[in-house]
């Protein structure tokens, strides 16, 4: 039988522990198994338990305190998960052999692996290898997406990720219950939004007609892709 895996990603702070451990204490209500595996290797803390911790395959901590090395935080993270790319069978020997599995991976916050480094590739081709069937979810924090231009910011960095990874990917606004209610009553046009109006509701923004003409591109672009 096949097996099935969720990407959960999206920047740092957008919930992505928090929507695996909700997702998890759901199916074990409805009797589904559900595993997470967590890829991030700066990860401090979660609640949910784990199949497999990439922390007992390398931290971050320990790159950091490496001299020879010389790497700050983010260029710490990127050793890592370029180190677990190198060694997924370390992935296979943790996630077994069960058939009809389904995996969350709770990956890291740094955009930059799912947009311009081959790392989070690598994994989907591997997992895809192993027979899983394999989708994205790219969480981002509704407080950052109240305004304009925020949300095409927002829309950009999930279609890169889709476009990057090849796969399917459902978009997911997080954190909804925090958002006062003005922003709630504003928020709703960015459900189904009309890109053009939305170019048009911050004009005071638009410094120059180069400027006007980069943003109404995008905005086709956005808008045509349905994001």
């Amino acid at each position: 039988m096949p097996r099935y895996a969720q990407l959960v990603m999206g920047p740092a702070g957008s919930g992505k522990s928090t929507y695996c451990s909700t997702i998890q204490q759901h199916c074990e209500v409805i009797q589904r198994s559900v595993q997470v595996v967590n890829l991030d290797p700066a990860a401090e803390y979660f609640k949910y338990p784990v199949l497999a911790d990439i922390r007992e395959l390398i931290q971050v901590e320990d790159v950091m305190e490496d001299k020879s090395l010389g790497f700050g935080p983010n260029g710490g993270l990127v050793f890592c998960m370029e180190y677990f790319a190198n060694n997924l069978d370390w992935l296979g020997e943790s996630l077994g052999h069960v058939e009809d599995d389904y995996v969350l991976f709770d990956c890291p916050g740094q955009i930059e692996l799912y947009t311009h480094l081959p790392v989070m590739r690598q994994l989907v081709e591997q997992l895809q290898q192993w027979e899983f069937h394999v989708c994205g979810v790219f969480l981002v924090d509704s407080q950052f997406m109240v305004e304009s231009f925020k949300f095409i910011s927002g829309a950009m960095a999930a279609l890169s990720a889709m476009v990057s990874l090849e796969i399917p990917q459902v978009n997911v606004m997080t954190k909804m219950d925090l958002l006062s209610k003005k922003a709630k009553r504003e928020i709703e046009k960015y459900l189904d939004p009309d890109m053009y109006s939305l170019m048009h509701d911050s004009k005071d923004s638009w410094r120059s007609k180069k400027f006007r003409k980069l943003t109404k591109a995008i905005c086709g672009l956005v808008g045509g892709l349905k994001m």
